[in-house]
């Protein structure tokens, strides 16, 4: 019986997160009303020149760095012709034998072990527009996304499972939230993909024919739609069949494709360069620009947070894949009050819940790294408990007010004076001869129950640690 091997490459398409659009001034704001974002340009108006957005160059040369590709310093924008009605001009702004990237490569860990995709070319183009369909009304074709930047970043066929497949996409996602150049939101489509699949049989070096795969909107739906495209290739072959070259379309409410068309090559795209386009030179000041606003990233954080904070591999690739939560901790760190690991605990524990639970980003809240470690400080000063800590953190995610003022309004400041505890202690043990008898019998674990009735006592504000030295004091007297 033979063995089949998957061939996998992607190409990723993502939104740059720019204020207008890359040939006019129109804004790129996500949930506009249809066809307000709309200018002559961007919907192909006869006579209508594009104008080049400059940011838009310097973020796709960003990602090429940190992908470790060749940047073209001197590249060119081409049309790439074809019809389709959410296409204004016929044709798409793009680039072809001269991309602003190439040759790039990222590193990640699947299932722990080392794995290294390449980027045959990472380039910039204009999205075209969307299509929304009303069953029994029509189609309106919504303009609004058409010039749009995109980068797209096209792979080597380095990809042999779903699995690698996700964790490369993670891998890159991940990167452009570091790098700043992408929302990265998926359920707006800031990130898409189209996939390629071919099967061969194991130990051979010979690729198949390829199946591309089109409406893949989420990472998810990559796994289920590469896991269902290979199955559908090995029956195929072991049917006696052979695959054809084409263009799916996935549909992941059935969970499965549908032939779309036979598959384009460059050539009928009939690419050649924009006329009304000059060509782009990224000089060498602009380029050490480029390369001086690259973070340290993701893999290299990952490294740090297991060697210098101790963290599990879990729990470091949990830090290291949000750029929000590495930077509460780093910059919280930095500040030289509270140690790293104890803000790592907060944002592994707490703030991650809160965030998971409210289905929001960091950016969404109030709570910034200067707030979080005068409330860490707080609590490591004994100021407030653990507990308290919760409940500021709260107010911190909800509120613009100081820490202090927090925990002065919700009383929360712990008992900690000592002559206060052991007038405390002495009132409980006063009222628990029974619990002292027990002690002294050999019951060790009614301490916990009169730690639990000091707390009682001081309405949750005593300081449980004096409470606990107090106790053991008063009773190894005893």
């Amino acid at each position: 019986m033979i063995h089949y091997e998957p061939v996998i490459g992607l190409e990723v398409h993502a939104e740059l997160s720019t204020k207008t659009k890359i040939f006019c001034g129109c804004s790129t704001q996500f949930g506009a009303p249809i066809n307000t974002h709309v200018c002559p340009v961007c919907s192909g108006q006869p006579g209508a020149l594009p104008v080049l957005n400059k940011q838009v160059v310097h973020y796709a040369a960003k990602m090429g760095v940190a992908t470790h590709c060749q940047i073209n310093q001197l590249c060119k924008s081409d049309r790439k012709n074809y019809f389709y009605p959410d296409l204004p001009k016929a044709y798409q702004i793009s680039q072809f034998d001269v991309p602003i990237c190439e040759n790039g490569y990222v590193d990640f860990l699947v299932d722990g072990k080392p794995k290294r995709v390449r980027f045959e070319r990472i380039h910039f183009e204009e999205d075209a527009g969307k299509l929304l369909h009303d069953e029994g009304e029509g189609t309106v074709v919504d303009f609004n996304r058409c010039g749009v930047p995109l980068i797209e970043m096209v792979t080597k066929p380095d990809i042999h499972s779903s699995a690698e497949a996700k964790e490369f996409l993670e891998t890159v996602k991940t990167t452009l939230s570091y790098l700043q150049i992408s929302d990265c939101r998926m359920e707006e489509g800031s990130i898409r993909c189209d996939v390629n699949v071919s099967v061969r049989p194991e130990g051979t070096e010979e690729l198949g024919t390829r199946v591309e795969m089109k409406n893949i909107n989420s990472f998810s739906a990559a796994v289920r739609a590469i896991d269902y495209e290979v199955e559908r290739q090995i029956e195929v072959l072991e049917e006696g069949g052979k695959i054809v070259q084409e263009t799916r379309r996935w549909d992941d409410s059935k969970v499965k494709n549908l032939v779309m068309r036979s598959k384009e090559d460059a050539q009928d795209y009939r690419y050649f360069p924009d006329p009304d386009l000059i060509a782009v030179e990224i000089d060498d000041e602009w380029m050490k620009q480029i390369e001086s606003e690259i973070p340290e990233l993701p893999q290299s954080r990952f490294d740090r947070y297991v060697n210098d904070l101790g963290l599990t591999p879990k729990e470091a690739r949990t830090l290291s894949d949000s750029f929000e939560k590495a930077c509460l901790v780093d910059d919280g760190a930095a500040m030289g009050r509270v140690s790293a690991r104890a803000l790592a605990n907060w944002v592994l524990s707490d703030i991650s819940k809160y965030l998971n639970d409210k289905q929001m980003e960091l950016s969404d809240t109030k709570l910034t790294a200067e707030k979080l470690v005068a409330m860490v400080e707080l609590i490591e000063k004994n100021v407030i408990s653990g507990n308290a800590g919760k409940k500021v953190l709260v107010k911190l995610f909800e509120t613009e007010d100081s820490v202090d003022q927090i925990v002065e309004d919700l009383g929360l400041k712990q008992m900690s004076d000592e002559g206060a505890i052991e007038a405390l202690v002495d009132e409980v043990l006063a009222a628990n001869s029974k619990s002292i008898e027990d002690y002294k019998g050999g019951k060790k674990n009614v301490v916990g129950f009169l730690v639990g009735q000091c707390m009682k006592a001081s309405k949750g504000k005593g300081n449980p640690k004096m409470i606990n030295q107090m106790l053991a004091k008063k009773l190894a007297e005893r």
